[in-house]
């Protein structure tokens, strides 16, 4: 792995929201941070722009991180106004950089294909990091084909397959919790866990992220994305090291062997929202949203069950959920212990199992205990132990560009696991397409379809 850290940091699609709503805050925040050093940025996109204009958009963004070094990088951004598949334009712009460069694609999908494959028409500099957002590829064999240009353009370690939701903290305060505790390893596999939900519900709808949701859906945009990556930090078995290639072996073994548990109707259910009120604001339909082609039958809430074939797990249903326009956020991994297996004669009550409650975001932990009650010592009550977890130093997305700088690629996603996340949801999205699986409707503002919540 190359040590030198990034320069230069060459944004592609500056115009657009991915930019301007995640990318630019992320990098204040790391900009803010006392591990920081300046760096030039410089954004490329169609859009006639001026160097005054870029740097206004970027003070704009940085606003809520400001500092003396993010000032000091947003008066010095550079604008060039280029079409990012033209091989000749590109190449421009990369020569036109000091020091190593790292090229962010905060472009659709699609269109950063088309850029992976225009940049192997031409030499590129040494050590250029080349960061992709996810998703990579639309399924298994076309993120295998990504994955052949990339690794003839440059070294696998030089590729950061971007995924903002692992951010640094997250990894390790789950490995902590597992790996430093003997209360919880040796507990956390088959019998002992009767189930493992991993939960994503969102609050926010479409916010015009149309012309790329529709053709995703949440099983896409959210599952293959970010929870499968989850599962295999919740899952996987103790890395030798939290370097990056220790660490992201463990989790392409365990996603090696999860798969559907099935598709009877009942293990993958999809809905889409309709009209309804989120606090004070009144959202209309997802079909009525400004872009969406209602033929598309795009789900916009998915949950599906997955099972994993080895030792540990075997028989533990892991079920993972997305979506958005709901009444509650959540970032939730729940693991539910399965009950005991026999109560003293005269004890009574707390039949439910007890579960461990992992927080994402905010970063907190809840342990339920059963416990004699108080007034009845005959009868349990159930009560919680709850700590807060470690905070961040910086947002996600700064712990990203930081690791992006620093050249330490243990955030991003290596490109076999890429390949295995398509893999294992390939099944659903099968039966998505062939309306194997029925489409319902809740109304935003509401937990989900009234039929899953009876369940």
């Amino acid at each position: 792995m190359m040590t030198a850290r990034i320069e230069t940091l060459i944004i592609l699609g500056a115009g657009g929201d991915l930019t301007s709503r995640l990318l630019l805050p992320g990098l204040a925040s790391y900009l803010a941070s006392d591990e920081a050093e300046e760096l030039t940025v410089i954004g490329v996109d169609r859009q006639e722009m001026d160097d005054a204009a870029w740097q206004k958009r970027v003070s704009a963004s940085f606003a809520a991180h400001a500092s003396p070094t993010s000032d000091a990088v947003a008066g010095a951004a550079h604008y060039v106004q280029a079409d990012v598949t033209n091989a000749q334009q590109v190449r421009q712009v990369i020569e036109s950089a000091t020091g190593r460069v790292a090229l962010y694609f905060a472009l659709p999908p699609a269109i950063a294909q088309q850029v992976v494959s225009v940049l192997a028409t031409f030499d590129l500099p040494a050590g250029i990091v080349l960061a992709l957002e996810k998703p990579f590829g639309s399924d298994e064999a076309s993120a295998r084909d990504l994955n052949r240009v990339l690794q003839a353009i440059v070294p696998e370690e030089q590729v950061f397959r971007v995924d903002h939701f692992l951010g640094k903290s997250t990894v390790l305060n789950l490995i902590g919790l597992r790996f430093a505790n003997r209360i919880f390893e040796p507990l956390l596999g088959a019998p002992n866990v009767a189930k493992v939900e991993l939960i994503f519900d969102e609050a926010l709808a479409l916010e015009g992220r149309a012309g790329y949701y529709d053709r995703a859906g949440a099983v896409v945009d959210m599952i293959q994305s970010h929870l499968l990556l989850v599962l295999a930090l919740t899952a996987m078995e103790p890395p030798a090291s939290v370097s990056s290639e220790d660490l992201r072996g463990s989790m392409a073994q365990v996603l090696r062997a999860t798969r559907v548990q099935t598709l009877d109707g009942t293990c993958a259910r999809r809905a889409r929202y309709t009209a309804g009120t989120i606090g004070d604001r009144e959202l209309p339909a997802y079909v009525d949203e400004d872009g969406v082609n209602p033929d598309f039958s795009t789900e916009t809430l998915a949950e599906v069950t997955f099972e994993i074939d080895n030792w540990r797990w075997a028989g533990v249903p892991f079920v993972l959920r997305s979506g958005k326009a709901l009444g509650k956020a959540r970032q939730d991994i729940v693991i539910t212990f399965a009950p005991v297996p026999h109560l003293p004669y005269g004890l009574t009550g707390s039949e439910d199992p007890a579960k461990l409650t992992i927080s994402i975001k905010p970063a907190t932990l809840e342990l339920d205990l059963i416990v004699n009650g108080a007034g009845d010592p005959f009868s349990l009550d159930r009560t919680q132990l709850t700590t807060t977890l470690g905070d961040p130093a910086m947002s996600a997305y700064g712990e990203v560009i930081a690791s992006l700088v620093d050249g330490d690629p243990v955030l991003s996603v290596r490109g076999d696991i890429a390949e295995q996340c398509w893999r294992i949801v390939a099944p659903v999205l099968d039966g998505f397409r062939n309306n194997q699986v029925p489409l319902e409707e809740y109304p935003a503002g509401s937990p989900g379809p009234e039929s899953w919540e009876s369940e």
